[in-house]
């Protein structure tokens, strides 16, 4: 199980080229972006990266309830490393997406009522799971579940975990000790605005990463 202090960072819901080279220069592990048309960070279509975006972060597809299709475009168009599948992916819709040698980080709404077990099905499937805090939206509900929840789930597939991360609420980051963290995904928690993301917040979680 990974340890505290080898937590791996994605910021997630860029858009902003000139935001998105400045948060690429503090090098997170990986960068997600939204194709999601409910969302405020939707990138749309005629989205793309800036030349310079380092080879070194991976990138990662949000999607929520999308077409195989619609996926495997984006992928091609953004050379995707990541697919995360943020809807009601079936277990099956999951096997066919990695049927296209790609990876996938499946997403999971998280209250104090969760169910664990049902993440069961897509273990050996997908390459990580995502726990992220049940709300109106489908992520950047901009706050935290109770992370007490957790120790209900097995720790057998590693998770990202998400929901309203930010500087203040990160100093509890202890509780998470023992459990098959990889990495925080952070976004709302460490906004100006949707999809503009505040760098300096961005440092600072980084700082208590390292402190860990």
């Amino acid at each position: 199980m990974s340890a505290l202090s080898k937590i791996k960072l994605k910021v997630c819901g860029m858009r902003d080229p000139e935001n998105i080279m400045d948060v690429a220069a503090l090098k997170p592990d990986y960068m997600g972006f939204i194709f999601h048309s409910k969302s405020p960070r939707n990138v749309g279509y005629s989205f793309t990266l800036p030349d310079k975006f380092p080879s070194g972060i991976k990138r990662v597809g949000v999607f929520v309830n999308n077409g195989l299709d619609a996926i495997l475009q984006q992928t091609e168009c953004h050379a995707l490393d990541y697919i995360q599948l943020h809807g009601d992916d079936s277990v099956r819709f999951c096997e066919e997406v990695r049927d296209h040698d790609l990876k996938i980080i499946k997403a999971f709404a998280v209250d104090d009522a969760f169910d664990f077990e049902s993440t069961k099905p897509y273990k050996g499937i997908v390459d990580y799971f995502l726990f992220d805090t049940k709300g109106e939206l489908r992520g950047g509900n901009g706050a935290a579940f109770n992370w007490r929840a957790l120790e209900r789930y097995d720790q057998e597939v590693p998770f990202f975990l998400s929901g309203g991360l930010n500087p203040e609420n990160l100093t509890d980051l202890a509780t998470l000790k023992g459990m098959n963290i990889h990495a925080l995904d952070i976004n709302s928690g460490v906004e100006i605005s949707p999809g503009l993301k505040n760098v300096e917040k961005i440092r600072a979680v980084q700082k208590i990463i390292s402190e860990k």
